[in-house]
């Protein structure tokens, strides 16, 4: 029942109710209604990532599966309406202790509550341009990740720990997203929310 979800998600987030009620109705315009009626109405990870791809311009594929998987909190490999709009809050009226929260789960590739060498070496691989006179861009990558580890690592144990993270961004908000774009503009869904209206 959209009522009873949009008092519910209305109640429970920092969105406003004609905010949800746009997050709902971008959400139904953009879910394939599956041809089975007893199956689940969502985005499935590649619906997902699609969306993430066009609409935002995200190309890292590893962010992308983050991204998706920080949004399916049941880990039912579907977003739901409801996984969505407290998804999309975040970027809405989040504060910056839930950005940090969700930027760290998206670069914890491997959700072991640290964003290690290898793992930032991964991330910022993907997310930097390769240079064509570069004999081994790996190399300058390396020295990126030492430079980040001296920046960040605040209990100098070789990886970041969220305590870590939280207290960089919170001296520079700008290392919020340091691994690669993961926090679409939400200046694009307010727009696309204008276009459904």
């Amino acid at each position: 029942n959209i009522s009873c979800l949009l008092r519910k998600l209305v109640r429970s987030l920092r969105v406003n109710k004609i905010e949800v009620e746009c997050l709902i109705k971008l959400f139904h315009t953009l879910v394939v209604e599956p041809s089975d009626r007893h199956a689940t109405i969502g985005l499935d990870r590649n619906m997902f990532r699609n969306i993430l791809h066009v609409t935002f311009g995200m190309t890292d594929d590893m962010i992308m599966d983050r991204v998706f998987r920080a949004f399916d909190t049941d880990n039912d490999s579907c977003v739901s309406v409801t996984e969505w709009v407290e998804g999309l809050s975040i970027f809405l009226r989040g504060t910056l202790e839930e950005k940090m929260k969700y930027c760290f789960e998206v670069y914890d590739l491997n959700g072991d509550g640290y964003i290690s060498r290898e793992e930032m070496f991964h991330m910022l691989k993907n997310s930097l341009l390769k240079q064509p006179s570069e004999e081994d861009p790996d190399e300058g990558i390396k020295d990126l990740v030492e430079i980040t580890l001296k920046k960040m690592d605040y209990d100098h144990d070789g990886k970041l720990s969220y305590t870590d993270f939280e207290k960089a961004v919170r001296d520079e908000n700008l290392l919020l997203e340091a691994f690669g774009p993961c926090l679409p503009d939400i200046k694009v869904f307010i727009f696309a929310c204008k276009k459904i209206k």
